[in-house]
């Protein structure tokens, strides 16, 4: 992430010392006003009773669902604002941790392997599940009722059946980090490539060259990989830059458009709308209301 986006927003000055390993605020309000803002530290942050919230992590804006668990990870612009959430009484724990409480050394252990891949995929900042999320429950608001080994280690587990839990989901695009490439090094080789060249012309034929595949091959390695088809993963790619320069640079929408590689602007503003669910001129003005620096 470019250090000019960040300076749009509130750094937050978290309350832990370098002695701390979590931190946890456990707390029930009315209502969320705080500014979008980031932190070098990870943070985990679960709320109940707040359906009608929007979430807004990197360039993810979404309205909550009555349970919501969210790993952000280090410097991740997020907040959640009020929105459209009528409801009082609303559970919200936050359990903050520096991002070197674990060595790279302990991370490699085999053990770990779990929490290692998920720590690397935060900083896409991660939504678990409604079924995972409503299971953990329980144990996130008893947490900050524990002390000494006994806290430590019930995070540790926590952290441990989340790594492992089903149908998490990235919400960010873009991130300032390359993502882990456990795929090989054909995903990573397709990865940089679109990195320099996602603002020209680029085709199905070309990039399966690049990694030394017929076209039907890597159509096939591509949507096992990723998931997507390759024109799918390309505008994904595209949409995420767009994003960025909607909230970063004052260019009309058809500039940014082009920038990233769509030779049509009704072809942009339709995928863009079915990536990010509104136009892109309803999510600038949507990025504009959000709360920054106090």
């Amino acid at each position: 992430m470019k250090v000019d986006v960040l300076k749009k927003f509130h750094r937050e000055i978290t309350p832990m010392s370098v002695q701390d390993s979590f931190f946890v605020i456990d707390r029930t309000k009315d209502c969320f006003d705080y500014p979008i803002h980031y932190h070098p530290e990870l943070e985990l942050n679960f709320i109940h009773n707040g359906s009608g919230l929007r979430r807004v992590v990197g360039d993810s804006m979404e309205e909550t669902e009555d349970y919501e668990l969210v790993l952000v990870g280090p410097s991740l612009y997020h907040c959640w604002e009020q929105y459209n959430c009528t409801n009082k009484g609303i559970r919200e724990v936050t359990i903050q941790f520096h991002n070197d409480l674990f060595t790279e050394s302990f991370l490699s252990k085999d053990i770990m392997k779990p929490i290692k891949d998920m720590f690397d995929r935060s900083v896409h900042g991660i939504l678990f599940s409604q079924k995972t999320t409503k299971n953990i429950a329980p144990r996130i608001l008893k947490v900050s009722k524990l002390d000494g080994i006994d806290y430590f280690l019930e995070l540790l587990s926590i952290m441990y059946d989340l790594a492992n839990s089903r149908n998490q989901r990235l919400l960010s695009t873009f991130t300032v980090q390359l993502e882990n490439f456990e795929n090989g090094d054909k995903i990573k080789l397709l990865y940089d490539y679109i990195q320099k060249n996602y603002a020209s012309k680029i085709t199905l034929t070309e990039v399966s060259e690049l990694v030394n595949m017929s076209n039907v091959s890597f159509n096939r390695f591509i949507k096992k990989r990723t998931g997507k088809t390759f024109v799918e993963y390309l505008n994904t790619v595209r949409i995420g830059y767009a994003t960025r320069w909607l909230i970063e640079k004052d260019l009309s929408i058809s500039e940014i458009a082009f920038m990233c590689g769509f030779n049509s602007i009704a072809n942009f503003n339709r995928i863009f709308k079915k990536n990010k669910g509104h136009t892109p001129t309803k999510y600038r003005q949507d990025f504009s209301g959000i709360k920054r620096v106090l």
